[in-house]
């Protein structure tokens, strides 16, 4: 099953787009493209190598050219010859965007660094490891899936139903760019309202002394420099001040020069928080203002690549379709993106509730499936029944969570952390809460998305698929958010996966499906928005393999419902 963008993608020229938007340098290479590769049984490099794989995908993606499986224990080879040799001056970064799940990387047969986490960017520098003329590239994964305790997400080894094929390897861009000695590593800019000041800290060897140009749609309006820890503000003018919000998705643009070196990024005056709607109802807020968040469920595979988009336009067009359906808000689902779809959603402007990848052992069935019967919620200190006795992989899931916050805090359009989702791999969730305030204090959390709830986040955060929803208000005063429902399901014939349909209500036509999803939001959604539901997310914006839930086939080629329909829900639930 191919998608648009898969069928017409070209392999001399895959997802050439600069790769971090957030932070851009003019020296670029893309290192994307043909890979010779191998499957080994052992950690030796390998003798002769495979065949070719189109890298950035996984093998077990069509468009990878491979269509293999990485089992537990196999090693997964790459080699390239390297576009530059080593510079006269400054340093060589290799950046590569994601490789699931451990990655060991060389430069010319000697170790430049490794990594483990399928789900984070990582920079190596390998400047002392290149040499006048050739230089090879080698990268060794290996991806143990649901056999070891790392994240994994929505993989599982004996794939079905909820739970989705496995890939590995590396499935985000492969880049590399040339630096000098002291250049700008990361950006931060937190946005003060309602006066209008901006703060920024900037990483580099020697911080002291960067200039920051400040513009709106090409307009100077602000400028300043940074101390010795790299800091500094700027207030913008009043007549300049113009805030982030779907609706008005307003960005500016920054230049920051350190020296030799010099980058582009960019920032949005946006804040988030909670309070009081006028009726006195716990609320989300937007700026200052209750804004309530209509969301969709979208977990970020394609039956083609898998993990990896085909296409930087197959990224915008699933964003750009649920805002035309009339959403506001997408639930990135157990996965995390390339940095290219936050920027998207920073500039069309789509919120983003940023879940952490799951991981852990094999889950136990009583505790991730009870509490949607029961209501039970078990304390998480419970390692043993919830999967997580492995210190090593508890320990890898904080490290995880730190670099994801370190990767993504820069992206004005994330106003919600979650970092777990029913129980999967779930542990001490209220030191995850304590962590994630202590590294971003300007975000919200909701800490047990679905169930297991320890009481100790900005939400109450509940998942109903089985039986009506009915609003109560949450004894402890905290905003309710119904963070998943719905999942109704319409096969399309022709764009299925298989033959399997998995779902949580079935129907046989868009006209009996979108009667249904009218009812259903008119009935349920909409009185518990006047009583003070503050944010719903619907399940969800594609079909994934067994599952036909989505509002668009996993194909991308049959759209289900039509946009006046939703767009009318949308309007509704707004008060329109």
């Amino acid at each position: 099953m191919l998608t648009p963008w898969g069928e017409a993608l070209d392999k001399n020229a895959v997802l050439q787009e600069y790769p971090r938007p957030q932070l851009v340098r003019e020296s670029y290479y893309n290192l994307n493209g043909l890979w010779d590769y191998a499957i080994t049984a052992s950690d030796a490099c390998p003798g002769a190598w495979d065949g070719e794989i189109l890298v950035p995908f996984s093998p077990e993606a069509p468009l990878s050219g491979v269509g293999r499986i990485l089992k537990p224990g196999q090693v997964l080879w790459y080699r390239r010859t390297l576009p530059f040799a080593k510079p006269d001056g400054g340093r060589i970064l290799l950046h590569i965007g994601a490789a699931d799940q451990r990655a060991w990387v060389y430069v010319n047969g000697l170790l430049a660094g490794t990594h483990t986490g399928g789900y984070t960017a990582f920079t190596l520098d390998m400047t002392k490891l290149l040499r006048d003329g050739e230089n090879i590239l080698t990268v060794a994964v290996r991806d143990d899936t649901d056999a070891v305790p790392l994240s994994r997400g929505k993989q599982k080894t004996k794939r079905g139903g909820i739970w989705y094929t496995p890939q590995s390897g590396i499935w985000q861009t492969v880049w590399a760019e040339h630096v000098p000695e002291n250049y700008v590593q990361a950006l931060l800019f937190t946005p003060e309202l309602p006066e209008g000041r901006v703060r920024w800290r900037l990483a580099a060897p020697a911080p002291k002394g960067a200039r920051i140009e400040i513009s709106y749609q090409g307009t100077p309006v602000g400028s300043g420099e940074t101390d010795e820890d790299g800091c500094g503000s700027a207030v913008l003018p009043p007549e300049q001040l113009h805030l982030w919000s779907p609706e008005a998705p307003n960005l500016y643009d920054v230049t920051i020069t350190l020296g030799d070196d010099t980058v582009r990024s960019y920032f949005a005056m946006r804040t988030v928080g909670t309070g009081k709607d006028a009726a006195g109802h716990p609320c989300l807020l937007l700026n200052g203002q209750p804004y309530f968040h209509h969301g969709v469920l979208d977990q970020g595979y394609w039956p083609d690549g898998l993990y990896t988009a085909p296409s930087d336009e197959a990224l915008i067009y699933d964003i750009t379709l649920m805002k035309r359906l009339g959403f506001n808000m997408l639930r990135k689902h157990i996965k995390i993106e390339p940095m290219r779809w936050y920027y998207h959603c920073d500039r069309l402007g789509m919120l983003v509730w940023q879940d952490m990848p799951s991981g852990g052992g094999q889950y136990n069935l009583l505790t991730i499936s009870a509490p949607l019967i029961t209501g039970v919620h078990l304390k998480d200190s419970h390692y043993r029944l919830f999967a997580r006795t492995d210190a090593e992989g508890r320990d890898s899931y904080t490290r995880e969570l730190e670099e994801l916050v370190a990767q993504l805090q820069n992206c004005p359009c994330i106003v919600l952390w979650v970092p777990f989702n029913e129980g999967w791999g779930q542990f001490d969730a209220k030191n995850a809460v304590r962590l994630l305030r202590r590294l971003d204090p300007t975000r919200l959390i909701d800490h047990a998305s679905g169930w297991h709830d320890q009481g100790v986040s900005d939400v109450k955060s509940l998942h109903v698929y089985f039986k009506p929803y009915r609003f109560k208000p949450d004894k402890k005063g905290r905003v309710v958010v119904l963070s998943e429902f719905g999942g109704y399901n319409l096969p399309v014939a022709g764009h299925t996966w298989n033959a399997k349909n998995f779902g949580y209500r079935g129907y046989q036509t868009p006209e009996a499906l979108g009667e249904a999803v009218k009812t259903l939001y008119e009935t349920q959604i909409v009185p518990a928005c006047k009583s003070g539901l503050a944010a719903d997310v619907y399940t969800q914006l594609s079909d994934v393999e067994d599952e036909v839930n989505g509002f668009v086939t996993y194909d991308r080629r049959v759209e289900k419902l039509p946009e006046a329909l939703m767009r009318a829900i949308a309007r509704e639930l707004k008060g329109d």
